[in-house]
């Protein structure tokens, strides 16, 4: 679960509670936004490395630190969606806990997003041109998700922590051997969205319909291979 609050960063935070009025909640999401795409993101945990390991590993060459960086800016990308994704679910249910469990999800979320831009920025990489598209487009799906029902936006948290999880598993098998630090990010994170996938299971998840997966996988592929290189 998160640790302390007090260095929180980006959605979390969204500046609203449940209980806030329509008006408040709205600013707090709008907030949200601008703090994930303005704001230097800070993690509440440590970044994940190994320090021994990576003195270790050989140096990362030139070639090695471009590919590792193409990969980590599609990661970026997907906590960029994350914090859009969860923010906009907690902002759409009327259930209590749920809105609790959604924050606290993007609280950690927001630790992925910190540690993807510190290895953006030891890479020599920079993030997508198109965040703002990716966060608004997220937000929406978000917002849809939660308007459809509790269930459906738990089923919905599954679904994509599901195809999150497995696309983590592809980058750490494609990343260049030398690039520990990145490694040792990702099996966090992978970690991460495996217990948010099932934390959602067990609070009542209703399974997608198999149409409704497989055009998130088609939109999540678009937004990989466009993120990659732009």
């Amino acid at each position: 679960m998160p640790q302390s609050p007090s260095h929180s960063s980006a959605s979390v935070h969204a500046g609203y509670t449940h209980t806030s009025s329509l008006p408040e909640r709205c600013i707090g999401a709008f907030d949200a936004a601008l703090r994930t795409l303005l704001a230097p993101p800070r993690a509440s945990r440590p970044c994940p490395t190994v320090p021994e390991a990576h003195s270790a590993a050989p140096a990362l060459s030139a070639a090695d630190k471009r590919a590792a960086g193409a990969l980590m800016r599609v990661n970026h990308v997907g906590e960029v969606c994350a914090q859009a994704l969860y923010t906009a679910q907690a902002f759409a249910t009327k259930n209590v806990a749920l809105h609790a469990q959604h924050m606290r999800s993007a609280k950690e979320e927001a630790d992925h997003l910190a540690w993807t831009q510190q290895r953006l920025d030891a890479l020599g990489a920079r993030a997508s041109l198109l965040n703002p598209l990716w966060y608004a487009g997220s937000f929406g799906l978000g917002l849809l998700a939660g308007r459809l029902g509790d269930r459906v936006s738990l089923g919905f948290v599954v679904e994509t922590e599901r195809q999150v999880e497995a696309h983590l598993q592809s980058h750490l098998e494609r990343l260049p051997v030398a690039d520990v630090e990145s490694r040792a990010v990702l099996a966090q994170m992978q970690a991460d969205e495996a217990r948010h996938a099932r934390e959602a299971q067990h609070a009542g998840a209703q399974e997608l319909p198999k149409v409704a997966q497989l055009l998130m996988r088609a939109a999540a592929k678009l937004m990989t291979t466009v993120a990659q290189r732009i």
